[in-house]
């Protein structure tokens, strides 16, 4: 897979990084989180500051209350950081099967190949080849996970996350 941001002279879309984005706010971040990413940082995707700020303002993060010191919730300001979807761990391996989604936010340089893996796990979902499973009958994709050669453990429990007309542009 060559993407046009490979290398030391690789360009980025923009629009098309926006894009991305729209799709992990829309889809990815109602389960995964992007705890190392603060909303400020979407400045470097092309957005101004008042771009930013309403997109922050359009999250709602954990807050404390200045004035009793209880726990609540309020928009997001640019210095804030992705909330997670779930309020802990356990909660988030409870809605999951058993496992915790991983974060997002250091996936591309956490995984061998980058971006190529990432692209290549969200789009390689396919039926499990037969030839597999005459060679390993006791290799059938388990009820609720599903096949992905690019996954290391080829049996993944996220369903496949594109499909058209999902999100609208």
């Amino acid at each position: 897979l060559h993407l046009a941001s490979d290398g030391p002279f690789g360009k980025w879309d923009l629009q098309q990084i926006q894009r991305g984005y729209q799709v992990y706010k829309e889809v990815c971040s109602a389960c995964h989180s992007l705890k190392f990413v603060a909303m400020r940082d979407l400045s470097q995707l092309g957005y101004t500051e008042a771009e930013v700020k309403a997109e922050a303002a359009s999250w709602t993060v954990p807050g404390i209350d200045d004035k009793t010191g209880e726990v609540n919730t309020r928009p997001g300001r640019p210095t804030d950081y992705f909330p997670s979807p779930y309020p802990n761990e356990i909660a988030a391996s409870a809605a999951n099967g058993g496992k915790v989604p991983p974060d997002l936010s250091l996936m591309a340089k956490a995984r061998e190949g980058g971006a190529a893996y990432i692209y290549s796990v969200l789009t390689g979902y396919q039926e499990q080849p037969a030839a597999l499973l005459r060679r390993f009958p006791d290799a059938k994709t388990p009820t609720g996970a599903y096949y992905n050669p690019y996954f290391a453990a080829l049996n993944i429990g996220m369903p496949p996350p594109l499909s058209d007309g999902r999100v609208t542009y």
